[in-house]
C-alpha cells in the first residue's frame, strides 16, 4: 500500500508550501513558499529532513487527517489545537500516527500560520522547481476534503520523537532597513513612520500584511513620477492614499509604490504571524546594523537542529512495545 495523507476535511486556507521557487524574477515569478519560513523549517527540524521538504501550510485552522501507513509527523509554526486520536498531542513536536488513527488540527491559539509535516515529505507534483501553492502564478491549489496527498520515502522511520522550544517572537519594535527609495521619505516621515503604533489590518494574505494607523498618510518627494521598479517580500510599500502594506512570500515582481524599507528577513516571521488587530510597531536601522543581524537560514537550521530534545514517546505510538520492558524483572540476587 502507498504512503498517503488523507484529507478528511480541511480549513478554508491549507495549501502544499515548500521553501518557494528561487531565480524565477525573470519569468515574472515571485518566490513564493511558505509565509512564516522560520516556522516552516522548525517542522524540517523535528523530522531530521532537509529544510525544503514540502509540508501543509494551515492558515487559521487546519482540518482532519488520517494516514494509509505509520507515519511521523510534526507540528510547527502557530500554535493550533492539535489532537491524535482524540488525546491532545503537544506543537512544536514530532510524532507517530498509525493507520486508522485521525489526526485533528483546530483554530490557531496564536499567529496564523501553522505547519504540518511528514517523514518522508510531501510527494507532490513538481512545477517550476517547486511543489509550493502559488496563487497568483496558477500554482497548486487550495487543498478540500477528499484530497489525498503521496508521501515520500521516510529515511528516518525509526528515529524517535523529537521536541523544540517554542520560537519566541521579539518583543521590540520590527527592524527596517534602508532601501532604494528611502531617502524620497523626508525625516519628518520617516520619524512619524518609527513613532506611529499600526494595527495589523483583517486585509491580510499571502502577498502581503495592511497597516492601519490613526495618523496622516504617508507621501514621499515626486511618487506619483517613480518608475516602476523591482520588489521583493519584506518591502514596505506606501500605496496612493498613503497606506503602508508589508510585501510577503506571495507578492507581485514589480511594483511602482515608493518603499521605504524592508523588514530584515529575521523579523519578517512576527508581521506573517501578527494577527488582525495586533499592534506593531517600527523601527529604521542602517544597512550595516541589518548586515549584522541577518542569519542565513542554513544557519538558522543548525541552530535549531542543536536545539532538539527528545519528547517521551506515547506507549500508543509504540508499534515495538513488545521490545520494552516496562515492568522490572526480579533480581536473581533477591531472597523472594
Amino acid at each position: 500500500m502507498s504512503r498517503e495523507l488523507i484529507i478528511e476535511s480541511v480549513g478554508p486556507a491549507v495549501s502544499v508550501q515548500d521553501l518557494g521557487r528561487p531565480g524565477c524574477l525573470g519569468q515574472g515569478l515571485s518566490r513564493g513558499g511558505a509565509a512564516d519560513r522560520l516556522g516552516f523549517i522548525d517542522g524540517a527540524v523535528l523530522l531530521g529532513q532537509s529544510p525544503d521538504t514540502a509540508a501543509l501550510e494551515m492558515a487559521g485552522m487546519g482540518g482532519r487527517f488520517a494516514f494509509t501507513q505509520a507515519t511521523r509527523f510534526a507540528l510547527s509554526g502557530a500554535k493550533m489545537r492539535a489532537t491524535l486520536d482524540r488525546a491532545p498531542i503537544e506543537w512544536n513536536a514530532s510524532h507517530l500516527a498509525l493507520p486508522g488513527m485521525r489526526l485533528e488540527i483546530g483554530a490557531a491559539e496564536n499567529g496564523v500560520y501553522g505547519y504540518l509535516h511528514v517523514g518522508g515529505g510531501l510527494d507532490t507534483e513538481v512545477e517550476l522547481g517547486g511543489r509550493g501553492y502559488h496563487k497568483i502564478a496558477g500554482l497548486g491549489r487550495l487543498l478540500a476534503a477528499g484530497n489525498i496527498l503521496p508521501i515520500g520515502q521516510d529515511k528516518q522511520a525509526d528515529a524517535a520523537p523529537m521536541r523544540l522550544a517554542e520560537r519566541l517572537p521579539g518583543k521590540g519594535p520590527i527592524r527596517v532597513m534602508p532601501g532604494p527609495q528611502s531617502d524620497l521619505f523626508g525625516d519628518g516621515a520617516q520619524a512619524a513612520f518609527e513613532a506611529a503604533t499600526f494595527v495589523r489590518s483583517p486585509r491580510a494574505n499571502r502577498q502581503g500584511v495592511r497597516l492601519d494607523h490613526d495618523g496622516a498618510p504617508f507621501a514621499t518627494k515626486g511618487q506619483l513620477t517613480l518608475v516602476s521598479d523591482f520588489i521583493t517580500e519584506g518591502d514596505i510599500q506606501m500605496t496612493g492614499d498613503g497606506t503602508p502594506y508589508v510585501l510577503l512570500a506571495e507578492c507581485q515582481t514589480m511594483g511602482g509604490y515608493p518603499r521605504i524599507g524592508t523588514v530584515i528577513p529575521t523579523d519578517l516571521s512576527r508581521i506573517a504571524q501578527a494577527l488582525p488587530g495586533d499592534a506593531l510597531v517600527f523601527r529604521i536601522i542602517s544597512t550595516a546594523e541589518a548586515e549584522a543581524l541577518w542569519q542565513s537560514e542554513t544557519a538558522y537550521f543548525k541552530a535549531r537542529k542543536a536545539a532538539l530534545a527528545p519528547r517521551v514517546r506515547d506507549p500508543r505510538e509504540m508499534t515495538d512495545l513488545l521490545s520494552y520492558e516496562l515492568i522490572d524483572r526480579p533480581d536473581p540476587d533477591v531472597a523472594g
